[in-house]
């Protein structure tokens, strides 16, 4: 066995045992993680915990210890309970190393430059129909990148559908699935207009805005309509590192977003920062709509500044140094992560031609479950 997975001493402290392994890393592991995590409380086929942490004291200890070569046993001071822990499970999931661990951003922030090699991000609508290993690269690149292009797909109504299955069931809205992007009379969303769109993100009143958008376009031989895009991580990255008062104001100030959709019988309004950040201090969302935009209405104290910050913000998101414009082809599906990445196109001229997409939302819980799937990632 790996040095790794050897036990050299176990000591038996306070509130924990404290393992020194062969490759000298010491571990600690509390009696309640413990007993807490013993392989039997663990239900064998629905693989979720079934032991009730209630049904133990907080003084409980292991009375007897031993190593039986890859094993270790623990008889417990509670219950009559005896638990046989896998070294490598054990050091596998080790908290003080996982804890010591440097943080790694999965995404990669781009810019313009990407447009030199826009080959990277796009793949074939049938590879990733027919081959695992193509859904997985493509699985890849949506967490990674956040936006990829599926080239050669079908031109029929609702054929979208069949490239959702590959990743799990997709999101409903009161827009409806999949939603129409064209020029309507009585829009209810300037997306069903000619108009141009400025870069943005898709509903962010909801307290969950959908994780990644899908459009697929069935015709476009309209003048105009030119599709954008913008890494929003890349954008935020840059203010955390070149302008740090606007990125402080963005990431703390909670402002108003609100949809008051006339063909619903609903008011949303939700308040939040316009970037927001993970435990790790990593970026998790940016939620950015003109559009959309309720009435600010943060403290006077801090409303200059924070329009100051809205507008340089949204400056950059219209930059030629990190927009990307491009055209959408029939069969082409445009593939981002609506909570990261904006979109907007240019005006078109619907009586020079149709321009018809249609659009689909998944979770971005989903992608990144099946790609876990692929990763056999540890849990």
């Amino acid at each position: 066995m790996n040095n790794k997975y050897t036990v050299k001493k176990i000591e038996k402290k306070n509130d924990h045992l404290s393992i020194s392994w062969g490759d000298n890393f010491k571990s600690k592991y509390h009696f309640l993680w413990l007993r807490d995590n013993c392989p039997s409380a663990i239900h064998p086929t629905a693989n979720m915990r079934v032991f009730n942490i209630l049904t133990v004291s907080k003084k409980i200890f292991p009375k007897k210890i031993n190593l039986n070569q890859n094993q270790l046993d623990i008889d417990w001071s509670e219950g009559n309970h005896k638990s046989k822990f896998n070294l490598q499970w054990l050091r596998n999931h080790c908290y003080t190393e996982i804890n010591n661990k440097k943080y790694n951003s999965p995404y990669i922030f781009w810019d313009s430059n990407l447009k030199k090699n826009f080959s990277k991000i796009k793949l074939n609508h049938n590879d990733i129909i027919s081959n695992d290993s193509y859904l997985k690269k493509w699985l890849k690149i949506l967490h990674s990148h956040g936006f990829a292009i599926i080239k050669n797909g079908p031109t029929k109504k609702k054929s979208g559908f069949r490239i959702l299955k590959r990743i799990s069931h997709h999101r409903e809205t009161f827009f409806g699935t999949p939603f129409e992007v064209i020029n309507i009379p009585k829009p209810n969303n300037t997306a069903y207009t000619a108009q141009a769109l400025r870069n943005h993100t898709d509903l962010p009143y909801f307290e969950y805005a959908p994780g990644y958008q899908f459009l697929h376009c069935l015709v476009n031989n309209a003048t105009g309509g030119k599709s954008s895009v913008v890494d929003g991580f890349a954008v935020a990255n840059y203010l955390r590192k070149k302008e740090k008062k606007i990125y402080k104001l963005l990431t703390e100030t909670y402002v108003k977003f609100k949809d008051t959709d006339y063909t619903q019988k609903a008011i949303r309004v939700l308040h939040s920062p316009i970037i927001t950040l993970t435990k790790d201090n990593d970026f998790n969302d940016i939620r950015f709509s003109m559009a959309a935009m309720g009435t600010i209405d943060v403290n006077p104290k801090k409303m200059k500044k924070f329009y100051d910050a809205y507008q340089f913000f949204a400056s950059l998101l219209q930059n030629n140094k990190f927009k990307i414009d491009f055209r959408l082809e029939a069969g082409d599906i445009f593939c981002f992560n609506n909570r990261r990445v904006l979109h907007g196109r240019t005006e078109f001229d619907p009586n020079s031609g149709n321009r018809h997409l249609q659009g689909y939302y998944v979770e971005r819980d989903e992608i990144i479950a099946r790609l876990n799937y692929f990763n056999k990632v540890r849990v």
